[in-house]
C-alpha cells in the first residue's frame, strides 16, 4: 500500500486536516519518502520531487524538513492518543475498555503502517522543542491506558504486579505491528487486532 492510500483517521482523503492542497502533497510525499528512506536519508528535493513540485515550492508551506516532520509526528499522535481515550472513556469493564483499546490501537497501527513506522520510529530526529511536545503525547497515552489497568486492579479484573512495566509492554507490542504488518500477509489488521487483544488480555491475569 502506498501512503497515498493511507489516511491517518480514517478520512475520505489521506491527510485532510493539512491545507491548502499544496502542503498537504508535501506532506504525504514526505511520509512516503522518511518511511522508504529514513529521514536522515531524505531531502527536501526527494520530498519535492515526490509531490510533483520544484524543492522551493516546499519552503512556501514549511520552513524545514523538521517541521514537516513535526506535522506529521503531531497528528499521528494526537489519533493515536484519541483512539486510546475513547476506548479508556467508553462503557464496560477495565478487561472489555483495554481490550477495545489494543484493538484499536493495533488495527490502527496495521492499516496506516507507512505513516506509523514515520510517527512512531523518527523521534529522535525532531529537533529538542518539538520532541519535548511529542514525549509529552506519549506520556499521556501511557497514562490513558495505565488507568485502565490500574482499574482492573482495583476491581479484582487484573493479577498486575507492576503496572507501570506492563503498560509499556502493552504499548510497545501494539506499537511495533507497524513494523511488520503487511497487507498481503495471512491476517487481516482486524485479525491482527482480535489477536493482540486477546494476548494482552491474558498479560494483565484477566479472569476470564
Amino acid at each position: 500500500m502506498s501512503v497515498a492510500e493511507e489516511t491517518p483517521g480514517g478520512e475520505d482523503v489521506p491527510w485532510g486536516e493539512v491545507t491548502p492542497e499544496a502542503a498537504r502533497r508535501l506532506l504525504v510525499a514526505a511520509v512516503e519518502a522518511f518511511a522508504e528512506r529514513g529521514y536522515h536519508a531524505t531531502t527536501t528535493r526527494d520530498i519535492a520531487g515526490r509531490a510533483g513540485m520544484s524543492p522551493a515550492a516546499l519552503y512556501i508551506h514549511y520552513k524545514t524538513k523538521e517541521e514537516l516532520l513535526h506535522r506529521i509526528s503531531r497528528i499521528g499522535h494526537d489519533k493515536a492518543l484519541e483512539i486510546l481515550r475513547v476506548a479508556a472513556d467508553g462503557e464496560g469493564t477495565a478487561g472489555e475498555r483495554l481490550a477495545d483499546a489494543v484493538r484499536s490501537f493495533v488495527r490502527w497501527h496495521a492499516e496506516r503502517h507507512t505513516t506509523a513506522r514515520v510517527v512512531q520510529y523518527e523521534l529522535d530526529a525532531l529537533g529538542p522543542e518539538h520532541r519535548t511536545e511529542i514525549v509529552a503525547l506519549r506520556r499521556e497515552s501511557d497514562a490513558v491506558v495505565r488507568r485502565i489497568v490500574n482499574e482492573g486492579v482495583a476491581a479484582g479484573e487484573f493479577d498486575v504486579p507492576d503496572v507501570a512495566g506492563t503498560t509499556v509492554a502493552v504499548l510497545s507490542l501494539c506499537i511495533d505491528v507497524s513494523r511488520w504488518f503487511n497487507t498481503e500477509g495471512r491476517r487481516t489488521a482486524d485479525e491482527v487486532g482480535a489477536l493482540y487483544a486477546d494476548l494482552v488480555l491474558r498479560m494483565v491475569g484477566a479472569q476470564k
